[in-house]
């Protein structure tokens, strides 16, 4: 059974319910009317606008994908998912609403998929359970991480309250411009393949990734590893680590072998190792060495 709600307008009165103020990752990568769309339909559910975002993300770019079955009516791909936020017909026949709250709701209307996906996620565990909710939109762990690296961008989880109403200018600021656009450069290669030698989307290994991420955010780097830890500044020991550091692994610092992105406390995007595909992992491992934080301009 349909639950047909006048989304947008419950949303439009919903003065007394408190919308997180979105990062400045969300606002230079998310279209505006998107962004109003994932607020009120995140209102009216009582789930994550960053979650609602980070599936637009990942499904179809908040529907810049080029593929017709992101906008085109009537169009779906090979599964036969179609709209923005890419609903199967059935997934839709249970959970689809239209935004106005009458008619018929429409699964390639960006406010009607985007509708659509906070009441799925609050009938499949949201807010409670929102990995669970995520997991249920697409079966899939790599998914799931996916999504919610992506949320916790938009989120700025490394906030530390400061206002965003006069972003930071400095490259070298914790979470700043160039360290958002290397993690989301980053994020958007999961799934890639490692290949050793790899420094292109076709296929990376882990500093391949480090320097590609870090050339789009307009910072070069070395191409290795160890040069990379090398090149600093280090991270001071006991310092929490913010989104964008780099953190390395090896015997010791003259031997680094190994290097990820941070993404999320705990957390670092990699290409880890032949047969295995870039992804989202813990860095606590026994040969941790430590982190930098890059700096510099497009020649530093």
């Amino acid at each position: 059974m349909l639950l047909l709600v006048p989304v947008l307008a419950i949303a439009a009165v919903s003065g007394g319910i408190a919308i997180a103020q979105p990062s400045q990752a969300a606002v230079a990568d998310i279209p505006p009317d998107y962004l109003l769309l994932y607020e009120q339909a995140a209102v009216a559910f009582d789930v994550s606008w960053q979650v609602l975002a980070g599936i637009g993300k990942v499904e179809c770019d908040h529907g810049r994908n080029p593929d017709p079955a992101c906008w085109q009516e009537g169009a779906t791909n090979a599964a036969g998912a179609g709209g923005p936020m890419q609903f199967l017909a059935s997934t839709w026949q249970q959970y689809g609403i239209a935004a106005s709250g009458s008619g018929v709701p429409d699964r390639w209307n960006p406010a009607d998929a985007i509708t659509a996906a906070a009441n799925f996620l609050k009938h499949n565990g949201a807010p409670d359970n929102i990995e669970q909710a995520v997991f249920a939109y697409n079966h899939s762990d790599s998914y799931v991480q996916q999504v919610l690296a992506w949320a916790d961008l938009y989120a700025n989880l490394y906030s530390t309250g400061a206002s965003e109403s006069a972003p930071t200018t400095s490259e070298a600021s914790p979470d700043g411009p160039a360290a958002q656009d290397a993690v989301a450069y980053a994020l958007a290669q999961l799934g890639t393949p490692y290949r050793w030698g790899g420094d292109e989307p076709g296929g990376f290994d882990c500093s391949g990734l480090v320097q590609a991420a870090y050339q789009a955010a307009g910072i070069a780097l070395p191409r290795v590893a160890q040069a990379q830890y090398d090149a600093g500044p280090p991270v001071p020991a006991g310092q929490p680590l913010q989104r964008g550091d780099l953190v390395f692994f090896g015997a010791d610092p003259a031997d680094v072998t190994h290097v990820g992105i941070v993404v999320s406390p705990g957390e670092m995007v990699d290409a880890p190792h032949t047969g295995a595909v870039v992804r989202i992992e813990p860095y606590d491992w026994p040969d941790y060495l430590g982190a930098t934080r890059p700096v510099g301009g497009a020649n530093g």
